[in-house]
C-alpha cells in the first residue's frame, strides 16, 4: 500500500483516508497494524467492486444511513466489515468476496 503523509488529506477529525488504494494520512498519524489492516480491507472492497462503483455505493449507503438510527459513517457496510475485522491480521487471507454484503442487513452500528 502506498502511504502519503500530508496536511490536506484526510479532512480534520480523520487520521487516514484510502483513495483508490493509496493511504493518505496526516503527518502525526501513528500507522498501527490495526489501521493498516483496516485500510487494506477497504482496498480489497474497492478492487472487487471496481473503484468507481465502490465510491458510488459508499456515498449512496451513507446518504441512506443518515436517516437511520445511529452514526451513518459507522453503519456503512464497508466500515462495519473493516472495523469488525481490523484486529484480525489473517482476515484478508480468509475473506470471501463481497463479505461486506452481510453487514448491510443490521442497521445498528457496533464497532
Amino acid at each position: 500500500m502506498i502511504i502519503i503523509r500530508n496536511k490536506y488529506l484526510p479532512f480534520p477529525g480523520f487520521s487516514a483516508v484510502n483513495l483508490f488504494g493509496v493511504l493518505f494520512c496526516r503527518p502525526g498519524t501513528r500507522l498501527t497494524p490495526r489501521l493498516i489492516n483496516h485500510e487494506r480491507i477497504h482496498t480489497a472492497q474497492m478492487v472487487e467492486m471496481g473503484f468507481i462503483f465502490f465510491y458510488i455505493w459508499y456515498l449512496v449507503e451513507w446518504t441512506v444511513r443518515l436517516a437511520c438510527r445511529g452514526n451513518a459513517y459507522f453503519n456503512i457496510s464497508f466500515e462495519r466489515e473493516a472495523y469488525r475485522n481490523e484486529y484480525n491480521r489473517k482476515y484478508l487471507e480468509q475473506r470471501k468476496h463481497y463479505a461486506w454484503w452481510k453487514y448491510t442487513k443490521d442497521m445498528t452500528a457496533s464497532r
